[in-house]
C-alpha cells in the first residue's frame, strides 16, 4: 500500500485520482478528506479473480477497473468505510493473501501480493474505521450481502444438482450467492439491504425464506397497529 506523507500531496494526488476515472466518477476532492493508500489487489469476480485499483480514503474505499496502472481507470465504485466489516480468510494452494469485505449491497473476496500488504490494508481499514467511530454514531443493524461463489466453482446446480451447459447456464441468487440454475432461481424478491426498490433473482429456498419473513413483517406490523390503537384507547379513558 503506498502512502502519502503531506497534505499538498494528498490534496495533488485526490485530484489526480478522481480526474483518472473514465467516464468520471462522483467527486473525490472533499473537505477534511484524506487519501490514506493506494494500491492493486486482485478481486474476485464472478469468473475469475481480477486486478483492480484500491484507493482507501478515511471515510470511503473506492476502486476500479485498470486501464492504465496510475493513469486510467474507468467502472469507479464508493464504498462507505461504516458499512464495511472485514473477515480474514486462511491461505488456500490456489490463492493466497485473502480477505473477505463484506457490505450491505455486495460483498467479496480480495487478495493482496504479500501477507505485508494484506495486514497493511487491513489495519489501516480498520483503524479509519475506528476514527469514524469516534466521530458518528455506529449503525449496528446492518445485514451484509453474501459473497457470490464463482462460477467456475459450482459444475452442477447447487439446488437441484443438474449439470451446466451451453443452455443450461449459470445464474447467482442474490440472497444466499449460490450458483443455481434457471429453473431453480425463477422467483424475485426484494431484498432491502442490496436494492430497496428492485426485485432480484433468488432462488427457490431463499423465496420460501423471503416470502415467509414478509409474513411475518405483516403479522408484526399488524399486531403493532392494534397495540398502538390499544394503548390510545386506555389513554382515551
Amino acid at each position: 500500500m503506498d502512502t502519502l506523507s503531506t497534505e499538498t500531496q494528498n490534496r495533488k494526488r485526490i485530484k489526480e485520482v478522481e480526474n483518472a476515472f473514465s467516464p468520471p466518477g462522483e467527486t473525490l476532492s472533499k473537505p477534511n478528506r484524506i487519501l490514506v493508500g493506494e494500491g492493486n489487489l486482485m478481486k474476485q469476480g464472478r469468473k475469475k479473480m481480477e486486478q483492480k485499483a484500491f484507493f482507501l480514503f478515511n471515510d470511503i474505499l473506492v476502486y476500479g477497473s485498470i486501464l492504465m496502472n496510475k493513469r486510467w481507470y474507468k467502472n469507479q465504485k464508493i464504498i462507505p468505510l461504516k458499512d464495511i466489516k472485514l473477515e480474514d480468510m486462511e491461505d488456500s494452494d490456489d490463492i493466497k493473501h485473502m480477505w473477505l469485505m463484506c457490505t450491505p449491497r455486495k460483498s467479496f473476496f480480495v487478495s493482496a501480493p504479500t501477507y505485508e500488504e494484506k495486514r497493511a490494508w487491513m489495519m489501516h481499514i480498520e483503524l479509519c474505521q475506528s476514527s469514524l467511530l469516534q466521530e458518528q454514531v455506529p449503525n449496528q443493524n446492518f445485514d451484509f450481502a453474501k459473497s457470490w461463489i464463482p462460477d467456475q466453482a459450482a459444475q452442477k446446480c447447487m439446488r437441484c444438482f443438474v449439470t451446466f451447459t451451453t443452455t443450461n447456464r449459470r445464474h447467482h441468487c442474490r440472497k444466499c450467492g449460490f450458483v443455481v440454475c434457471n429453473k431453480c432461481s425463477k422467483d424475485r424478491a426484494r431484498i432491502n439491504h442490496i436494492d430497496p426498490k428492485k426485485l432480484l433473482r433468488v432462488c427457490k429456498i431463499c423465496s420460501k425464506t423471503c416470502k415467509e419473513n414478509e409474513i411475518s413483517r405483516a403479522r408484526f406490523d399488524s399486531v403493532g397497529l392494534w397495540g398502538d390503537a390499544e394503548e390510545l384507547s386506555s389513554e382515551d379513558e
